[in-house]
Protein backbone atom coordinates (compact mmCIF):
# COMPACT_ATOMS: atom_id res chain seq x y z
CA UNK A 1 0.00 0.00 0.00
CA UNK A 2 1.75 3.38 -0.89
CA UNK A 3 1.96 5.72 1.77
CA UNK A 4 0.09 8.55 0.02
CA UNK A 5 -2.85 7.71 -1.81
CA UNK A 6 -2.33 8.11 -6.10
CA UNK A 7 -4.78 11.04 -7.56
CA UNK A 8 -8.04 9.47 -9.31
CA UNK A 9 -9.83 11.20 -11.90
CA UNK A 10 -11.20 13.43 -13.29
CA UNK A 11 -7.37 15.23 -12.94
CA UNK A 12 -6.53 18.84 -13.32
CA UNK A 13 -6.28 19.87 -16.78
CA UNK A 14 -2.55 20.77 -16.64
CA UNK A 15 -2.50 16.79 -15.31
CA UNK A 16 -4.47 15.49 -17.66
CA UNK A 17 -2.34 16.73 -20.75
CA UNK A 18 0.72 15.47 -19.58
CA UNK A 19 -0.50 12.34 -18.72
CA UNK A 20 -1.82 11.85 -22.39
CA UNK A 21 1.31 12.96 -23.41
CA UNK A 22 3.74 10.71 -21.62
CA UNK A 23 1.51 7.54 -21.18
CA UNK A 24 1.94 4.98 -24.52
CA UNK A 25 -1.46 4.39 -25.54
CA UNK A 26 -4.32 1.79 -23.34
CA UNK A 27 -1.56 2.32 -20.29
CA UNK A 28 -3.03 3.82 -17.23
CA UNK A 29 -1.06 6.93 -15.66
CA UNK A 30 1.55 5.09 -13.45
CA UNK A 31 0.73 4.92 -10.14
CA UNK A 32 4.17 7.09 -9.48
CA UNK A 33 2.83 9.76 -11.84
CA UNK A 34 -0.55 9.70 -10.10
CA UNK A 35 0.67 10.11 -6.75
CA UNK A 36 3.01 13.20 -8.00
CA UNK A 37 -0.40 14.32 -9.23
CA UNK A 38 -1.18 15.12 -5.28
CA UNK A 39 1.29 18.19 -5.35
CA UNK A 40 1.14 19.51 -9.01
CA UNK A 41 3.72 21.75 -8.52
CA UNK A 42 6.30 18.36 -7.96
CA UNK A 43 4.59 16.98 -10.64
CA UNK A 44 5.49 19.92 -13.08
CA UNK A 45 9.31 20.09 -11.86
CA UNK A 46 9.24 16.25 -12.13
CA UNK A 47 8.06 16.21 -15.70
CA UNK A 48 9.97 19.51 -16.59
CA UNK A 49 13.18 17.57 -15.83
CA UNK A 50 12.25 14.47 -17.54
CA UNK A 51 15.12 12.74 -19.77
CA UNK A 52 12.47 10.53 -21.77
CA UNK A 53 13.09 12.51 -25.06
CA UNK A 54 15.90 11.94 -27.86
CA UNK A 55 18.48 12.81 -26.73
CA UNK A 56 23.05 12.37 -26.98
CA UNK A 57 22.61 8.90 -26.01
CA UNK A 58 21.09 6.14 -27.46
CA UNK A 59 17.66 4.71 -26.22
CA UNK A 60 19.49 1.44 -25.41
CA UNK A 61 22.63 3.51 -23.69
CA UNK A 62 19.57 5.37 -21.53
CA UNK A 63 17.49 2.45 -20.72
CA UNK A 64 21.28 0.89 -18.90
CA UNK A 65 21.47 4.10 -17.13
CA UNK A 66 18.11 3.59 -16.29
CA UNK A 67 17.79 0.35 -15.30
CA UNK A 68 21.08 0.23 -13.67
CA UNK A 69 20.74 2.95 -11.28
CA UNK A 70 17.18 2.64 -10.02
CA UNK A 71 18.15 -1.36 -9.56
CA UNK A 72 21.35 -0.79 -7.61
CA UNK A 73 19.25 1.58 -5.64
CA UNK A 74 16.72 -1.40 -4.97
CA UNK A 75 13.78 0.66 -6.70
CA UNK A 76 12.20 -2.62 -8.60
CA UNK A 77 8.70 -0.09 -8.95
CA UNK A 78 10.31 1.80 -11.68
CA UNK A 79 13.36 -0.95 -13.01
CA UNK A 80 10.30 -3.08 -13.46
CA UNK A 81 8.53 -0.50 -14.85
CA UNK A 82 11.41 0.03 -17.44
CA UNK A 83 12.38 -3.46 -18.14
CA UNK A 84 8.91 -4.09 -19.08
CA UNK A 85 8.63 -1.28 -21.25
CA UNK A 86 11.73 -0.59 -23.12
CA UNK A 87 13.99 -3.92 -22.58
CA UNK A 88 12.67 -5.73 -26.00
CA UNK A 89 12.71 -2.30 -27.55
CA UNK A 90 16.49 -1.83 -26.91
CA UNK A 91 17.51 -5.46 -27.46
CA UNK A 92 18.00 -6.89 -24.09
CA UNK A 93 17.52 -9.88 -23.69
CA UNK A 94 17.31 -12.09 -20.07
CA UNK A 95 21.26 -11.94 -19.78
CA UNK A 96 21.22 -8.25 -20.24
CA UNK A 97 18.48 -8.05 -17.94
CA UNK A 98 19.76 -9.82 -15.37
CA UNK A 99 23.09 -7.94 -15.56
CA UNK A 100 21.64 -4.52 -14.38
CA UNK A 101 20.33 -6.03 -11.76
CA UNK A 102 23.31 -8.39 -10.51
CA UNK A 103 25.99 -8.07 -13.09
CA UNK A 104 29.62 -6.42 -12.45
CA UNK A 105 30.50 -3.56 -14.68
CA UNK A 106 32.63 -6.14 -16.69
CA UNK A 107 29.83 -8.17 -17.66
CA UNK A 108 30.39 -9.94 -20.97
CA UNK A 109 26.51 -8.93 -21.99
CA UNK A 110 28.05 -5.53 -22.44
CA UNK A 111 29.87 -3.64 -25.10
CA UNK A 112 33.08 -1.76 -24.08
CA UNK A 113 31.27 1.03 -23.87
CA UNK A 114 28.11 0.09 -22.22
CA UNK A 115 30.85 -1.21 -19.29
CA UNK A 116 31.77 1.94 -19.02
CA UNK A 117 27.87 3.42 -18.78
CA UNK A 118 27.96 0.44 -16.03
CA UNK A 119 30.91 1.26 -13.73
CA UNK A 120 29.70 5.42 -14.27
CA UNK A 121 26.57 4.22 -12.62
CA UNK A 122 28.14 2.11 -9.54
CA UNK A 123 30.71 5.01 -8.88
CA UNK A 124 27.80 7.37 -8.32
CA UNK A 125 25.51 4.48 -6.23
CA UNK A 126 28.69 3.40 -4.15
CA UNK A 127 31.29 6.25 -4.15
CA UNK A 128 29.08 9.64 -4.94
CA UNK A 129 31.87 10.28 -7.27
CA UNK A 130 33.32 9.25 -10.33
CA UNK A 131 36.56 7.51 -10.21
CA UNK A 132 39.51 8.41 -12.50
CA UNK A 133 39.33 4.67 -14.53
CA UNK A 134 36.15 5.15 -14.44
CA UNK A 135 36.34 8.09 -16.06
CA UNK A 136 38.82 7.49 -18.56
CA UNK A 137 36.18 4.31 -19.50
CA UNK A 138 33.56 7.29 -20.40
CA UNK A 139 36.04 9.68 -22.51
CA UNK A 140 37.51 6.50 -24.64
CA UNK A 141 33.89 5.97 -25.60
CA UNK A 142 31.38 9.11 -25.16
CA UNK A 143 31.59 12.97 -25.35
CA UNK A 144 31.05 15.97 -23.24
CA UNK A 145 27.28 15.62 -24.15
CA UNK A 146 26.84 12.37 -23.75
CA UNK A 147 28.69 12.02 -20.46
CA UNK A 148 26.82 15.05 -18.99
CA UNK A 149 23.77 13.40 -19.53
CA UNK A 150 24.13 9.96 -18.41
CA UNK A 151 25.04 11.76 -15.21
CA UNK A 152 21.77 13.59 -15.34
CA UNK A 153 19.83 10.55 -16.06
CA UNK A 154 21.53 8.79 -13.42
CA UNK A 155 20.75 11.87 -10.93
CA UNK A 156 17.37 11.95 -12.38
CA UNK A 157 16.57 8.38 -11.61
CA UNK A 158 17.76 8.46 -7.80
CA UNK A 159 15.21 10.79 -7.23
CA UNK A 160 12.78 8.66 -8.78
CA UNK A 161 14.16 5.98 -7.00
CA UNK A 162 14.00 8.20 -3.55
CA UNK A 163 10.37 8.73 -4.72
CA UNK A 164 9.16 5.14 -5.51
CA UNK A 165 10.85 3.57 -2.19
CA UNK A 166 10.15 6.09 0.04
CA UNK A 167 6.61 6.05 -0.74
CA UNK A 168 6.63 2.56 -0.61
CA UNK A 169 4.99 2.60 -4.51
CA UNK A 170 3.60 -0.68 -5.38
CA UNK A 171 4.47 -2.40 -8.79
CA UNK A 172 2.81 -2.13 -11.59
CA UNK A 173 0.53 -5.40 -12.94
CA UNK A 174 2.53 -5.64 -15.57
CA UNK A 175 5.99 -4.62 -14.74
CA UNK A 176 8.99 -6.80 -14.41
CA UNK A 177 10.23 -8.34 -10.81
CA UNK A 178 13.87 -8.08 -9.46
CA UNK A 179 15.65 -11.61 -10.28
CA UNK A 180 15.20 -13.50 -7.35
CA UNK A 181 18.89 -13.90 -7.03
CA UNK A 182 19.35 -10.23 -6.16
CA UNK A 183 21.90 -8.95 -3.57
CA UNK A 184 20.67 -7.06 -0.57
Amino acid sequence: MSRIAPAEPPYAPAIAEALGRIMPPGLEPLVLFRTMARNPRIFAKLFAGGLLDKGALSLRQRELVIDRTTARLGCEYEWGVHVALFAERVGFGAAEIAATVTGSAQAECWSMSEQALVALVDDLVDRRTIGDETWQGLVAHFDETQILEAIAIAGYYHTISFLCSGLRLPSELYATRFPVSRPQ
